[in-house]
């Protein structure tokens, strides 16, 4: 069997360059074969017999492929025919069956053979990737398993939500006449606490999530919640940054609850305005900027609402480790600066 040819060699060279192949071959700790220029295996090497359990002899008088997975086989036959066609470098995962009858994931990585300008066929060795096959399965699965019970406590918190609007609406409805503002601010909270969880949910990655499209969803959301057209929320500045969970609903708080106060400060004829600047230069910190403003306007907000803004924004962001300082207003904006450690990357 000839391993290696070259043009004008004679039949003395072409052996010696055969077993010296072979014993290169051999000595290698990989799975490694040889093909003609036609496609055909000429050679396999110790390791590969390993895995077949069979002679070099017997694997060379039948198709090798025989061995495929049935699933992986026509895959398989693709790759390596376009490769051929073009005569390039080509790599491809399979399932093989082994001497024991059991289906292994290998590696194949080969490389076209080029002499005196001449094509003489592939060069090609493979990896067991088994065990890293199935762990990416399983990562599947509990990814697949966590996505499915994030949905469900998501439906859960909606739900529950959506009762205390409603009791919170009775209450309101059946309270003197001081105190329905309160109740009224408070079902507005609420809302906007679904608001935040929702679009939680939705994020495309819920590990990492992109605070820019987050904040850009929310503000629209929230500017549709309540006095639709007369509330405009402006996200802005350079830069992005991918956020925990954690985070992302400690800033998605604290914007409903800067949007709560404008409202409650201002008549149903007002406008307000949020501007949100993200400043997130590489491997520093990101820190947004929060100025909240409010249109001209003859009437008052409504009387007896508490004004607890502060303190709420203080404690969203004491439970993300947020630092934060200002009023949010034109003069003094609300400073917020994620921690180092929660950026998720």
């Amino acid at each position: 069997m000839t391993v290696e040819t070259s043009g004008g060699a004679g039949s003395g060279e072409a052996v010696a360059l055969s077993d010296s192949f072979r014993r290169f071959a051999d000595s290698v700790p990989l799975m490694m074969w040889r093909s003609d220029a036609d496609g055909r295996a000429i050679h396999h090497n110790e390791c590969w017999l390993e895995f077949t359990g069979r002679s070099l002899d017997e694997e060379l008088a039948r198709d090798w492929r025989q061995g495929l997975h049935p699933d992986d086989f026509e895959r398989h036959a693709r790759v390596v025919a376009d490769a051929f066609a073009s005569r390039k470098p080509f790599t491809v995962e399979f399932r093989l069956r082994r001497h024991d009858g059991a289906y292994r994931w290998l590696l194949d990585t080969a490389r076209p053979l080029v002499e005196e300008g001449g094509f003489r066929g592939y060069l090609g060795s493979c990896f067991d990737i088994t065990d890293r096959k199935h762990a990416e399965e399983h990562i599947e699965h509990a990814l697949a398993e966590k996505e499915t019970l994030l949905a469900e406590v998501y439906h859960r918190v909606r739900n529950n939500l959506q009762v205390m609007v409603s009791l919170i609406g009775l209450y309101g409805r059946a309270a003197p006449d001081p105190c329905r503002g309160s109740f009224e601010a408070l079902g507005q909270r609420v809302r906007a606490i679904a608001l935040v969880q929702q679009h939680l949910h939705e994020a495309p990655h819920i590990a990492s999530i992109d605070l820019r499209d987050y904040l850009h969803r929310l503000a629209s959301g929230l500017g549709q919640l309540r006095r639709a057209g007369r509330i405009g929320v402006q996200v802005g500045g350079a830069g992005t940054g991918l956020v925990e969970p954690r985070t992302a609903n400690a800033l998605g708080m604290i914007v409903a609850e800067i949007v709560a106060e404008c409202l409650d400060a201002t008549a149903e004829s007002v406008a307000c305005a949020i501007a949100i600047d993200i400043h997130a230069e590489a491997g520093g910190p990101v820190r947004l900027s929060i100025v909240s403003g409010a249109g001209e306007g003859d009437e008052p907000g409504r009387p007896n609402v508490p004004k607890l803004g502060p303190r709420l924004i203080t404690a969203y962001a004491a439970q993300a480790e947020i630092a934060v300082t200002g009023s949010a207003t034109a003069q003094d904006p609300l400073l917020l600066q994620l921690p180092e450690a929660r950026v998720v990357t």
